[in-house]
């Protein structure tokens, strides 16, 4: 049987880290993970790990909306547990990258 677990994670005033992933028999059929930002008026992504289009990957975006696409040459799971890993310790300096234009890498 499928399970589906969602959550929100609130970093700090107007920071959230949203979490979603599908399991089956221990195995991750689709994640996603997201860093996003309340800035003028509503939640931005700052970075978004997901396997949408059918691979792991990262986007990271700019403030204006411009967006890069990373493939991630993982399986589903080691991809949630990097995204989860890397957004929970780097989220502060990605957001002041985002907020100062500074992304893409």
């Amino acid at each position: 049987m499928k399970k589906i677990v969602e959550f929100v994670v609130i970093l700090d005033n107007g920071v959230r880290k949203r979490h979603r992933h599908e399991v089956e028999k221990g195995r991750v059929l689709s994640f996603m993970v997201q860093l996003e930002v309340f800035v003028e008026g509503e939640w931005k992504p700052v970075i978004r790990y997901d396997s949408s289009h059918e691979f792991a990957h990262v986007d990271l975006f700019t403030l204006d909306g411009k967006q890069e696409k990373v493939a991630l040459d993982l399986s589903f799971g080691s991809a949630l547990t990097l995204a989860d890993r890397d957004i929970n310790e780097n989220w502060e300096e990605y957001v002041e990258k985002f907020l100062k234009g500074g992304w893409p890498r």
